[in-house]
């Protein structure tokens, strides 16, 4: 997919006034007061070198304002990297580190073995300042066996309930004797686990949820698991897993399990995640609600087969992975009909050398035929966001992708593609990592606001037409939107491409335009929203880290930002852009 070049904005809004002046579509926003929680002008915390940040990751937030984010530096490698906090709630509350790439796993951890990567974001707990994230490293045990010496844990998922200290919630170390409060449970046979995909959930009652995937005679099995980090040395509880039935099977099928569980999202005690019978073509599932207790009864909220709200005749066929919780109300992606348009996808060529290099050569689908190298997708046209409110039951449909047939504006695609995993056979301490492959995702975010049936909330989402020849958005909008429910308020944008970066960090180069904006599921809390945004400039002198050579690459600024959202943003028709 290609990235935001230089488009003028003039040209851009002309491109799009048909869709821009819609009855549906998103209104210009008024003054928000942004304020910078890190940027490109900040050093990373505890870093040796003293480089400054390059990238982050999506921040995640508390309702009082205490933001998490993984960020790293450029080079020379290995670069910086590690997760951050900040309090926004206090006047001069300074960044600190949580966890870095170099710095000793938390206990149990007899080999000295240091963290070296932390795949995904960092999430947060809604109250207070707890926190969890996932690390890799080196093996953290060391052991002798009748075979003899065994080093195991590579991988794990770490939590500082207090906003500082990291402790170890959930690791590999289930069969090594003694820690026995890390085995896989609901397994006849004992098992450790292999991976903890995804992002890690965390409340403010010291539970940490995650996906969990492991490995019972050779066969690859998944689940949902938790562990509570205020009892001591309490044992990993399970919610769901492969042995699972389905709780919403139509009449006349029975005894079919969750051959797919995606990453949960929890809060005041209950836990909310998707699990699918087949995760590339699936025929029963859906959203599901549970308290966290041991084995507790799955509630369904949503099902393949259950009508679209707002859309007539149409049933659901596929929910998106990252759904967002506020204890109240669930935001998800969905899906309905067959009917898709190809978007091509070119191999990465920067980041983990082994991972491009797999792209390229290894897998099956790319096109070696040029010395370019691409997959054809196959992407839904009907998407849609959607919030559930668990008490009452209702779904209500808040922004969905334009029908032409129709006559219904909209926006043009809610997905946006990673090339993630960990290439087989190498290094990285990530054990037995799902290997490479194209992953699709929405992002948004749902915040509870006055309680009950009341929320908001903002998604990502992209206006642009794929180009017949290239299949890729030559042109393009991407922006945060947000809408309030469930009273039908209108349809409002928190920021664009199509805004210049003084908008948002009044720090940014001169003539710095923003290029691209990130959310996710943790990043709107009663008023406190915090995403990514990275800006470009055509003339601006290019930045780097001490040590950087490369005097080619294109001119940068990114960073991390909050913004109080005001009570009355989004609850009436705003001016037109």
């Amino acid at each position: 997919m290609t990235t935001f070049r230089a488009v003028a904005t003039a040209a851009l809004l002309g491109l799009f006034a048909g869709v821009a002046s819609a009855a549906d579509q998103a209104a210009a926003p008024f003054a928000l007061q942004w304020r910078t929680v890190a940027n490109n002008g900040d050093t990373v915390p505890a870093d040796s070198a003293a480089r400054p940040f390059n990238s982050y990751n999506p921040p995640s937030v508390s309702r009082d304002g205490f933001v998490v984010f993984r960020g790293r530096s450029r080079g020379p490698e290995p670069p910086a990297s590690g997760v951050f906090a900040r309090d926004m709630s206090k006047k001069g509350g300074t960044l600190y580190p949580i966890a870095t790439r170099g710095m000793n796993v938390p206990a149990p951890n007899n080999t000295g073995a240091t963290f070296n990567e932390f795949p995904s974001f960092a999430r947060s707990a809604i109250r207070g300042r707890v926190i969890a994230t996932r690390g890799n490293s080196e093996p953290v045990w060391r052991y002798t066996t009748d075979d003899g010496e065994t080093r195991v844990g590579t991988s794990g998922v770490f939590a500082a309930v207090d906003g500082v200290s990291l402790n170890t919630a959930l690791a590999q170390l289930g069969l090594v004797p003694g820690f026995e409060q890390f085995l896989v449970p609901g397994v006849a046979t004992p098992a450790r686990f292999d991976q903890f995909p995804g992002a890690p959930s965390p409340t403010d009652e010291g539970m940490v949820l995650t996906k969990g995937n492991y490995s019972v005679g050779g066969v690859r099995q998944t689940g949902i698991f938790y562990r509570d980090l205020s009892s001591g040395d309490a044992a990993v509880q399970l919610i769901a897993n492969s042995a699972s039935v389905i709780p919403n099977l139509p009449a006349g099928v029975s005894g079919i399990t969750f051959g797919s569980t995606a990453p949960p999202s929890a809060a005041k005690g209950r836990v909310v995640f998707v699990g699918y019978d087949n995760e590339d073509d699936p025929t029963y599932g859906g959203i599901y609600l549970a308290t966290i207790s041991p084995s507790p009864t799955l509630k369904t909220l949503m099902s393949i087969g259950d009508s679209v709200p707002g859309i007539s005749g149409a049933t659901f066929s596929r929910f998106g992975e990252g759904v967002s919780f506020d204890g109240a109300n669930v935001a998800f992606w969905g899906t309905w009909g067959t009917q898709t348009q190809t978007l091509r996808l070119h191999c990465p060529t920067e980041g983990n050398r082994d991972r491009v290099e797999y792209c390229r050569d290894e897998d099956p689908a790319t096109d070696r035929s040029t010395a370019e190298r691409w997959q054809d997708k196959p992407i839904p046209v009907n998407q849609g966001i959607f919030v559930h409110n668990v008490s009452s039951g209702k779904t209500k449909l808040l922004a969905r992708t334009r029908d032409d047939n129709a006559g219904i504006d909209g926006f043009d695609d809610f997905l946006y593609w990673t090339y993630s995993g960990h290439p087989p056979g190498t290094g990285g301490g990530e054990g037995d990592a799902e290997p490479p492959r194209w992953r699709s995702a929405a992002f948004l975010a749902v915040s509870n606001q006055g309680g009950g049936a009341n929320s908001a909330a903002a998604f990502k989402a992209r206006t642009g037409d794929i180009d017949p020849d290239s299949l890729t958005y030559e042109t393009f909008i991407d922006g945060i939107y947000l809408r309030r429910g469930p009273n039908g308020f209108p349809l409002a944008t928190v920021i664009d491409t199509t805004m210049g970066a003084a908008v948002i960090d009044p720090e940014a180069p001169a003539g710095a335009r923003i290029s691209s904006v990130g959310i996710e599921r943790d990043g709107f809390r009663d008023s406190q929203l915090v995403i990514t945004a990275s800006m470009l400039g055509d003339d601006l002198v290019a930045l780097h880290a001490p040590g950087d050579e490369d005097g080619e690459e294109e001119s940068t600024w990114a960073g991390v930002y909050i913004v109080k959202i005001p009570d009355t943003f989004a609850r009436a028709i705003m001016p037109r852009r």
